[in-house]
C-alpha cells in the first residue's frame, strides 16, 4: 500500500462565526417584547350590584325616626304645657320642645326660605348621585343626610307658620349646646362619614384612590 493511501484525511473544521456582540441583546430584549404582546388586555373589575337600597333603607330609617320623635315631642312636651321639659341625665340632657325658624342647631335663624331651598337641592343631589352608587358606605352616608334632609324639609312644608317657613322641632338638649333633633344628628354623622371616606380616597361608584 503506497504511503497516501495509508495518510488519512481529517475533515476540516470550520472556522468559528464571529458572534455579534448585540445579537444576545437584541434576543434578550425581545423576549419581553413578545410576552407583552401576549399578554391579554386587562379585565376591570366588577363593581356589584348598585347600593341604591340601602340608601333608601337608610333614608327611610332615618326618617321615620325623626319624624315619630316629633310627633311624640308636639304631643306630649307641647301639649298643653310648651314649657314641660324630661330630664333625661339630670341637667346634662334634657328633653324640651323648641321650634327653630334656622337650621340645624339653632344657626340662620331668618334664612327660613333659603334653607328650605338648600335642603331640596341635596335630596335632588343625591337622587342623582344614587344612579352610580356601588359603594356601600357612601350609602350609608347619603341614606343619612337623605332621611335627615327631608325629615327637617317636612317641618318646613306642613308646621306654621306656613309653608316654606315652617319651624323645626327640636327637642334634644345637652347642657352648653344647642337644641337639636335626630334629623340634624343624621346631617352630622353623614357629613362625617362622607368627609372620612374622601380622605380614605373611595368614591360612590366604588372607585379607590391611592394618591
Amino acid at each position: 500500500m503506497s504511503e497516501a493511501e495509508r495518510t488519512i484525511e481529517t475533515p476540516e473544521e470550520p472556522e468559528p462565526v464571529a458572534e455579534d456582540p448585540g445579537d444576545a441583546v437584541r434576543e434578550d430584549d425581545s423576549a419581553p417584547a413578545e410576552e407583552a404582546g401576549r399578554d391579554e388586555p386587562a379585565t376591570p373589575v366588577a363593581r356589584g350590584p348598585r347600593r341604591v337600597g340601602v340608601l333608601v333603607m337608610v333614608a327611610g330609617l332615618a326618617y321615620l325616626l325623626d319624624l315619630a320623635t316629633k310627633i311624640w315631642v308636639v304631643d306630649y312636651l307641647e301639649n298643653p304645657d310648651p314649657n314641660r321639659e324630661i330630664e333625661v341625665i339630670g341637667e346634662w340632657l334634657r328633653f324640651v320642645a323648641v321650634r327653630n325658624p334656622g337650621a340645624a342647631f339653632g344657626f340662620g335663624e331668618t334664612l327660613t326660605v333659603v334653607l328650605t331651598c338648600v335642603a331640596t337641592a341635596v335630596i335632588v343631589v343625591i337622587i342623582r348621585l344614587a344612579r352610580k352608587l356601588y359603594s356601600a358606605p357612601w350609602a350609608v352616608a347619603l341614606g343619612l343626610l337623605l332621611g335627615g334632609a327631608l325629615g327637617n324639609l317636612t317641618d318646613r312644608l306642613l308646621r306654621s307658620p306656613g309653608v316654606f317657613e315652617g319651624h323645626v322641632v327640636d327637642f334634644i338638649a345637652p347642657k352648653h349646646f344647642a337644641v337639636f333633633n335626630l334629623a340634624d344628628s343624621a346631617i352630622v354623622c353623614g357629613g362625617i362619614l362622607i368627609v372620612l371616606l374622601s380622605f380614605r380616597g373611595l368614591d360612590p361608584d366604588g372607585t379607590v384612590h391611592r394618591d
